[in-house]
């Protein structure tokens, strides 16, 4: 009788493969892909100045760390290094329970070329899912045991967290689902769902004091971004130009040059195509114009439910034409004079394979939120281990926390979101991918199953359709600004 080598695996061999795969990761991408936002960080890293439109912890870990290695390469080092770090640790901990088949299945999700092509670029999007993925890793080598994390390793998994509330302005609908929905405290759903939304809150208030009084950073306006991309989304779709928040004139230049694309923000940002446009706006108070845009979108709420829609399938990449943009990542570095260069010709190959990738359903973060609602519905209907604590279920906890973390952040992109990139997704499809698989180890429930499947076929079948039926969009920048 054969004997299937998969059975054979163990932490160890998982502990093996993922530092080779990680050896092997840096070496691809090595010194790292710099996008025009890296560039931008890394400035501030040698100029000692920061401000924050982007989050500045980021360029103050970058600052902290540039003693250890030269332009990017300890960026790249951090978020590989936690990456395989993570899904080592959980694939180790389900080849520990015997569950070899998953163990494997976690580290091909790992080497996705969606997945791992992002995560070759210095970026916060990459910082965040490392870091994210560092802390699960932890978390879930112990709970998939039924055993209690040492307290030694409070401390490096908070500062994993605490990184990746900081690293990224949304995060905060990803961690703190993430982190409550884990929490043994409080235990009932209703009282984890007061509890996130309140400690949401108090995140949102507390961020601002730590990026400006504690990281120190300079003030730069981006809070005041997604109003305007709300205000001007409004007013293209009042018919008669008369959209709360904007003069006459205002709105019917939004409309004339085409200021607001479902895409993204951009043109309101850039002087020679509407940013002129928005001046007015731009310099009120930032609560001043948050309390203009509350009143526009309750004087217009069919004009506002229709612009974040419009975003919101753009951004879910639904039903858009085929290469819709913002999907792959870079294969080269942006051009700069502060020494970010290229990896070789073997991550360019990796990156195009990418972009070819992208444009399958694996690139559409639509069919990833309808497999995390299908994997959530089957995790909450899972019946208890008796033979184990009958109260806890490690692999439906872990997957749960996932889950929610997933969705969580989906979920918030329709009221809070201003660019379509694919990369803002990351996050959602690999945490429903692991959890996933961790669920994988019973059947779920054929009503579950069946309803999700004919759901997921939807999605692709009209997505699908849009890609062929719709014309081709711009594939540059300045095409997609109008």
């Amino acid at each position: 009788m054969s004997i299937d080598p998969a059975s054979r695996l163990t932490p160890r061999h998982i502990a093996l493969v993922a530092t080779a795969l990680c050896v092997a990761s840096l070496a691809l991408f090595w010194p790292g892909v710099a996008m025009y936002d890296t560039v931008a960080q890394y400035k501030q890293v040698l100029s000692g100045v920061y401000d924050d439109w982007h989050p500045p912890a980021m360029a103050r870990a970058w600052a902290l760390l540039a003693p250890l290695g030269s332009a990017a390469t300890p960026m790249l080092v951090l978020q590989l290094g936690t990456y395989w770090l993570g899904l080592g640790l959980i694939a180790a901990a389900l080849a520990r329970a015997g569950r070899s088949r998953s163990a494997v299945a976690i580290i091909v999700i790992g080497l996705l070329p969606p997945f791992l092509g992002w995560q070759g670029v210095v970026l916060k999007d990459a910082q965040l899912t490392g870091a994210l993925l560092g802390a699960c890793g932890i978390i879930g080598w112990y709970r998939l045991a039924h055993r209690a994390m040492p307290r030694a390793l409070w401390i490096p998994t908070a500062l994993l967290l605490a990184y990746a509330v900081l690293v990224r302005a949304n995060a905060v609908f990803i961690v703190l689902p993430l982190v409550v929905t884990l929490a043994p405290r409080p235990a009932g759903t209703v009282a984890k769902i007061i509890t996130g939304l309140i400690a949401v809150v108090v995140v949102l208030a507390v961020a601002p004091v730590v990026n400006h009084q504690i990281l120190c950073a300079q003030r730069s306006g981006v809070e005041s971004t997604q109003a305007l991309f709300d205000l001007a989304g409004i007013a293209a779709r009042v018919p008669d130009g008369t959209a709360i928040g904007l003069t006459r004139a205002e709105a019917e230049t939004v409309v004339a040059r085409h200021c607001a694309s479902p895409f993204f923000w951009d043109p309101l940002g850039d002087d020679a195509h509407c940013g002129t446009t928005m001046a007015r706006l731009r310099a009120l108070p930032v609560g001043t114009l948050y309390l203009t845009l509350a009143g526009s979108a309750l004087h217009h709420p069919i004009a506002y439910a229709a612009h974040r829609f419009a975003h919101l399938n753009s951004t879910d990449r639904w039903l858009v034409p085929l290469h819709w943009p913002s999907a792959a990542p870079p294969t080269l570095s942006e051009p700069n004079t502060v020494g970010l260069t290229s990896p070789n010709a073997a991550a360019r190959h990796w990156e195009s394979l990418t972009a070819m990738i992208v444009e399958t359903p694996l690139g559409w973060p639509i069919s990833w939120i309808v497999i995390a609602i299908t994997a959530l519905a089957t995790g909450l209907s899972r019946p208890l281990d008796p033979a184990r604590d009958p109260a806890r279920d490690p692999v439906r906890d872990l997957a749960t926390a996932l889950l929610v973390s997933a969705l969580a952040l989906e979920a918030s992109f329709a009221v809070l979101s201003i660019a379509s990139d694919l990369r803002y997704h990351l996050w959602p499809m690999i945490a429903t991918a692991v959890a996933v698989v961790l669920l994988a180890d019973r059947a779920p429930p054929r009503r579950i199953a069946r309803a999700g499947i004919v759901v997921l076929l939807l999605v692709l079948a009209s997505g699908g359709a849009a890609r062929v039926l719709s014309p081709p969009p711009p594939q540059t920048y300045a095409g997609m600004l109008g």
